[in-house]
Formats: C-alpha cells, sequence, structure tokens
C-alpha cells in the first residue's frame, strides 16, 4: 500500500490518502492511528504532494556503504575507518521539502551534493527489540536525498548547517508499506544522466541491525525516521540541476536545485 500525504485544491489543509492506480483515496485519519477511506478520489495530477510526515525524531545513520566511505575519504583527504558497529545521527525537520519543491543551494555554499537513501518509517513504539524483532515496528520505507555541503562538513564539527540547512533534506514521494529491500536497486540521475547505482541492501549494517541497537538505548516511536546511509559519489550540483532518487519498489524522488535569493 501507498500512503501519500497531500493537499488538494480548495481543501483545508493536508490529510492522507492511498495511492490507487493513479487516483488518491482520501482517508480520515493517519497511517499511525485508526483511518477509514472518506469516499473522496483525487487525480493524483491535481493534488500537492507534501512530506510523507514531520519525525517525531530524525535519525540518520552514520557511514554505511563501503564505498561511499573510501570515496569520501579520498576526496577530503582524510582517513576514514570502516565503522565496526552500527552508529546513529540526527538530522534536523527544518530541512525537510518535499518531492518537486526546491532544494535552495546557500550563497556561500560551494561543494553541495547529492545522498541518494533508504528511509525507513517506524510505526510502533518500540524498545529492546532483537534483530529478529526488528521489523515488527516498520510502518513502511519511502526515499531521502541527504544534500550535504561538503566543505562545511569538513569543517562542523556537528554538522549544523552541512547537513541540516533549509531544504537541504528532501523526502517523499510516499510511504510504501510493502517493499523488498534485498531487490531494490538505487539509481540517481542528475539532468536525466545516470550518476550513481548501488543495491540499496549492500549496507555495512542492515535494517533490522540498526533499529535493534538503537532500540537498546532509545523508545522508538511511531513517526520517527531512519535513513540509511548512501554508497557512491555525488558530482557537484548547481543551481539548475535536477535530481532524481530512484528506488526500485519505491518510486522516485525529484527535487530542482535553485540559488538563494539575495537579501
Amino acid at each position: 500500500m501507498k500512503w501519500l500525504h497531500f493537499s488538494a485544491p480548495g481543501g483545508a489543509g493536508s490529510r492522507y490518502g492511498w495511492l490507487e492506480d493513479g487516483r488518491v483515496r482520501e482517508v480520515r485519519g493517519t497511517p499511525f492511528g485508526e483511518h477509514a477511506p472518506t469516499g473522496v478520489l483525487h487525480r493524483l495530477e491535481d493534488v500537492r504532494i507534501e512530506v510523507p510526515l514531520v519525525p517525531r525524531t530524525f535519525y540518520a545513520a552514520g557511514l554505511n556503504y563501503v564505498r561511499h566511505i573510501r570515496e569520501y575519504a579520498g576526496q577530503s583527504g582524510t582517513s576514514l575507518a570502516i565503522p565496526q558497529q552500527a552508529d546513529i545521527g540526527y538530522r534536523a525537520v527544518n530541512a525537510l521539502v518535499a518531492h518537486e519543491e526546491a532544494v535552495v543551494i546557500p550563497s556561500d555554499a560551494r561543494q553541495v551534493e547529492y545522498e541518494g537513501e533508504l528511509v525507513v518509517l517506524i510505526g510502533k513504539k518500540a524498545r529492546h527489540l532483537s534483530e529478529a524483532e526488528a521489523l515488527d515496528c516498520v510502518l513502511g520505507y519511502t526515499i531521502g536525498n541527504d544534500v550535504s555541503e561538503r566543505l562545511w562538513q569538513a569543517s562542523d564539527r556537528t554538522f549544523w548547517r552541512a547537513k541540516n540547512s533549509d531544504t537541504f533534506k528532501p523526502m517523499g514521494p510516499w510511504i510504501e508499506t510493502e517493499f523488498d529491500l534485498d531487490a531494490a536497486e538505487t539509481t540517481v540521475r542528475v539532468n536525466g544522466e545516470v550518476t550513481t547505482h548501488f543495491r540499496t541492501a549492500e549496507m555495512l549494517f542492515g535494517v533490522r541491525t540498526f533499529i535493534s541497537r538503537m532500540s537498546r538505548y532509545l523508545t522508538l516511536h511511531p513517526g520517527d525516521v531512519v535513513w540509511m546511509g548512501t554508497d557512491g559519489k555525488s558530482p557537484h550540483l548547481k543551481a539548475g540541476d535536477v535530481v532524481e532518487v530512484e528506488i526500485s519498489g519505491l518510486g522516485t524522488l525529484r527535487n530542482h536545485f535553485v540559488a538563494e535569493e539575495a537579501g
């Protein structure tokens, strides 16, 4: 099932619906609680796609693909060891934007890159899960683009602007509850040209490992998200570029990049 968070012309605020054959079946309620169809249908092209949700807590896996670690180390001139355990960080909700919305490149940014990522959405409160139990708390999956300014990333201890500047976290377009991770492939295109391709499941530490380790110390809540990292290397992005992150079985997240307006 595909859950779409959307707003419609003339409607009062945003709502959820189920995506069915190019139409959106409006739902009363949310994916995280009681819900029922209202009987209202919309054409997909008539609605505005919103961010699937604003997470309660926005988690992000640390370095989680070997090729990305090696390429980033070579690019930055630093020595990065392959992580020996699943490490988690945080991102800021102010950075979230939806499918087809603009990513704004700050005027003093010099090296902006994409990171196409699988996003895991938590659907149930959970603590102290084994790896065998870990997926029991997962509602579904979506796509993220962890936009990063690499020069700031190298100089700012907390990544506060390198990873969390406004609009730096596109996410969407919808939540897919039925997803075969083992069969999935991630493809990123810039202006229609494939620039990154990898098997989505080839992580150092998989979804089960991350959720199990996190739940030993943290209570996971419905609406939390976990971004799972990326592989490969991105070209430097500029205003006018269009980036598409496609994960087979999930769909495509598309965003255009614009320059920050003076003022």
